[in-house]
């Protein structure tokens, strides 16, 4: 995990602080959390902007059941049920508007490069040992946003198991990796959305059962074939790169995920 010590413990006594102060706080320069990216105005439903597409990122991993969160910068229902869901996640007050001590908390989970505290970008680039965001179906720029939000859709199912870490075992893979590995030919990892997920503290079937709540509308894993030593979690629903159609497709057999059974 990388920490910037001196914005972590600016942003905490942010979060500590009631009503007005937290206000006064989060508008001055030492509570920004790094150089990402900062807000401006609280959200909440009816808003649209750049802004609202940034929030939306990084609560794309508080869907909920088998839904997702558009990337589309527009505050709807969605939106305002995963900021919900997230505020309850972190002990906030969970109303579904994205104030101050929202962004606050945001901001103590983020780095300067605008990965989430426990992922990093050299963690989704690591299929044949790194080869940057190149060789695959789209843009480098697009892979690693992709990547991007796969991240933080990793740090919420890390959450969703007591904080309990998750190792990337493969992220993203360029054509050539996913060719050496015998990848799928169209596979979700070439597209930056995709991961395989290991855990020295919970079991596969866990990590299996609580991605279905993280935003992840691919899911294979225990009993499913060569799955059986990771869970794949991917983003396919949101692809509209790819040849495949925009569904949910899971498969867990030995963790009653499938089949009907999820």
């Amino acid at each position: 995990m990388r920490v910037n010590t001196w914005k972590r413990a600016a942003v905490a006594f942010a979060l500590a602080l009631p009503g007005a102060a937290i206000a006064a706080v989060v508008a001055a320069p030492a509570a920004h959390a790094d150089g990402c990216y900062t807000w401006n105005r609280t959200l909440a439903q009816g808003r649209s902007g750049d802004d609202v597409r940034q929030l939306q990122i990084r609560v794309a991993g508080w869907a909920g059941y088998r839904d997702i969160v558009e990337n589309d910068g527009r505050y709807g229902p969605k939106t305002a049920a995963a900021v919900k869901r997230f505020q309850q996640a972190y002990g906030l007050r969970a109303d579904g508007i994205a104030g101050p001590q929202t962004f606050a908390k945001l901001y103590q989970l983020q780095d300067n490069d605008c990965t989430p505290a426990h992922f990093s970008y050299s963690e989704l680039d690591n299929g044949c040992g790194g080869s940057g965001w190149s060789g695959g179906p789209i843009s480098a720029n697009q892979t690693k946003q992709n990547a991007l939000r796969t991240m933080w859709k990793l740090e919420a199912l890390r959450r969703s198991l007591g904080d309990k870490p998750l190792r990337v075992s493969s992220g993203y893979r360029s054509r050539s990796c996913n060719n050496q590995v015998g990848g799928a030919s169209d596979s979700q990892h070439l597209y930056g959305n995709a991961a395989d997920v290991t855990s020295r503290t919970s079991s596969l079937c866990q990590v299996a059962r609580a991605a279905r709540n993280n935003g992840f509308s691919g899911l294979y894993g225990p009993g499913y074939p060569d799955h059986d030593d990771h869970v794949h979690v991917d983003s396919r629903r949101e692809n509209n790169s790819d040849r495949s159609s925009n569904t949910t497709s899971w498969s867990a057999p030995d963790c009653g995920i499938g089949a009907g059974n999820d």
